[in-house]
């Protein structure tokens, strides 16, 4: 449940479905990535209260929440048979934003370089 890649996938998986004009399997779908997104903000600020450097994860995964849970709302309290309000469709898409926003900052990193160690000569 601490894995971001499955709140992910299913945020994912409920735009794919929004656009394919499933929008209840999206409704759904949605409804299913809640507890994931809980479990991975829970995991993410245990971490940080353990003293671990998460501080990024967990703000991200905090809001994806967040965005998953006004998501899920606003869509179950548009009259049904209607379109699919704006702020639902808005709030799945930031989601998915603060899913990456760790993972882009993992690749774009400075990395390092080390010089290469001298030999010893003795002479």
């Amino acid at each position: 449940m601490g894995s971001r890649l499955l709140p992910l996938s299913l945020v994912l998986g409920a735009a794919f479905a929004d656009l394919a004009g499933a929008h209840s399997l999206a409704g759904l779908v949605l409804l299913i990535a809640i507890p994931c997104a809980a479990g991975a903000a829970f995991l993410a600020v245990s971490d940080l209260l353990e003293g671990r450097p998460a501080v990024v994860r967990t703000f991200t995964t905090v809001g994806a929440l967040i965005c998953c849970l006004v998501a899920s709302a606003v869509r179950h309290g548009a009259p049904a048979g209607g379109a699919v309000p704006a702020l639902a469709l808005s709030a799945v898409v930031a989601a998915a934003v603060l899913y990456a926003i760790p993972v882009l900052l993992w690749v774009l990193q400075p990395v390092s370089l080390r010089p290469a160690p001298r030999a010893v000569t003795g002479s």
